[in-house]
């Protein structure tokens, strides 16, 4: 069914020209990970207010400490790189990749199009993946390196999951995008939850801020089926609020039995939530991956639902 699974995915990423929650543990998990998005991308983890200011990086005005990467997209050799001393205080963009996800790799591949572009008038861009297994990393941008931008610098911490140390970067985001000129960063973008059509236009503002040019518009970057895709997406039924506290791993099982009977309560009164969280649970189970979601309370759930309100079967060629 993963294999199934995989071949339905692979035909949405041509589609859409992108791969579409921790991810980077294994093929399924990846795979899972991105058909669930929007849905449950921070899964896998700790909760991360939505209502407090999020930090992640050095903040506007702080020095941009050089460090190396991993360099696997351009020059495939694995040369370790360090684009911050390369830049020699030009305008630069760095990209820390988090989370895999449909709307983080969505998001990079637009804003590093737009940045590859301006790459004659000296802007450098880099990608850099952070997982806690490296090897696994590689494997990941291998693997979907059709969604990303050919000809900007992709790699991986040297680091680890954390990123540089000395960079403070946040594990309870999904991307963290900074800009800087002449070695000092001038913006900085801690995405928890990122969102194309919101967050990209800022973070071209900032770019276009210190390198100069003109401010495309954001149909101009994505195009008309992209704003058509964008439009259809805010429409489709947001589980995120609702299954939240159910994936935080310190719940209780009394806490999770209550967001349980909210989320019930929500999917029998709504049909498209409830084909939603059945489609999503069914997923999860089918990808064996139901042990990245939650406790042990909120697995016993998610295998219910799937049963319950994922029952129709997919077609074979899917």
């Amino acid at each position: 069914m993963a294999l199934c699974l995989q071949g339905k995915l692979r035909s949405m990423a041509v589609c859409w020209g992108l791969l579409g929650s921790q991810p980077l543990i294994s093929s399924a998990a990846f795979i899972c990970g991105l058909y669930l998005m929007p849905t449950l991308s921070i899964a896998a983890q700790d909760e991360a207010p939505q209502t407090a200011a999020v930090f992640s990086g050095p903040q506007v005005g702080e020095e941009l400490p050089e460090f190396e990467f991993r360099e696997l997209l351009v020059e495939s050799s694995g040369r370790e790189m360090n684009l911050v001393a390369e830049a020699s205080g030009g305008p630069l963009v760095l990209v820390f990749v988090h989370v895999v996800n449909r709307p983080v790799i969505g998001l990079t591949r637009t804003l590093t199009g737009f940045t590859h572009e301006r790459s004659s008038t000296g802007l450098r861009t880099a990608v850099v993946f952070l997982d806690a297994d490296p090897t696994a990393a590689e494997a990941t941008i291998h693997r979907i390196k059709h969604a990303l931008t050919p000809g900007v610098p992709t790699g991986v911490s040297v680091e680890g999951q954390e990123g540089p140390g000395n960079y403070g970067l946040n594990r309870n985001v999904e991307l963290t995008i900074l800009v800087a000129k002449e070695g000092r960063v001038t913006a900085n973008f801690a995405l928890v939850q990122p969102s194309l059509p919101s967050d990209l236009p800022k973070v071209v503002d900032a770019i276009v801020a210190v390198a100069g040019g003109d401010t495309p518009k954001l149909s101009d970057l994505i195009g008309e089926q992209g704003m058509q895709r964008e439009a259809s997406a805010a429409n489709e039924p947001n589980l995120r609020p609702l299954l939240q506290p159910m994936l935080n791993k310190n719940a209780t099982d009394e806490q999770i039995v209550a967001a349980a009977e909210k989320v019930e309560q929500t999917a029998l009164q709504d049909e498209a939530i409830r084909k939603k969280l059945g489609e999503a649970c069914r997923a999860i189970v089918e990808a064996g991956v139901l042990g990245n979601y939650g406790t042990g309370k909120t697995q016993e759930y998610f295998k219910k639902w799937a049963d319950q309100f994922g029952a129709e079967p997919r077609p074979k060629n899917q």
